[in-house]
């Protein structure tokens, strides 16, 4: 079985956005992975001084074949620092891993079988 790990912003704290229910959303994602034979876990960061401790355990929890970064980092201009800080931790922690890029939530199972 080859493995997963998702890295995505929490929606907890975004103003404006339903919080709960894209947790939810992504929970569901989550699970899909299992329905593809892929085992997988997701870590949900904030720009703060949690991200780099966070993400270093994460990885190093073991070795994953593919850790796929959320659009909501990647796509947000604001957080093209916590998007390098994440691409560079992830090559740092997990060397062996691919990296992938879904373009919602609702695709990170493609993603990560791009690199399987």
């Amino acid at each position: 079985m080859s493995s997963a790990l998702v890295v995505g912003y929490d929606p907890q704290p975004i103003p404006g956005v339903d919080g709960e229910a894209l947790r939810a959303a992504l929970d569901a994602e989550l699970a899909r992975f299992g329905e593809h034979g892929i085992e997988a876990a997701m870590t949900l960061i904030t720009f703060d001084a949690a991200t780099e401790p966070t993400l270093i355990a994460s990885p190093a929890g073991r070795p994953w074949d593919v850790v796929v970064v959320g659009g909501g980092i990647r796509k947000p201009e604001p957080l093209l620092p916590l998007f390098e800080q994440v691409v560079n931790l992830i090559r740092r922690h997990a060397p062996q891993a691919a990296i992938a890029f879904n373009t919602s939530g609702g695709d990170s199972v493609e993603a990560a079988q791009r690199w399987r």
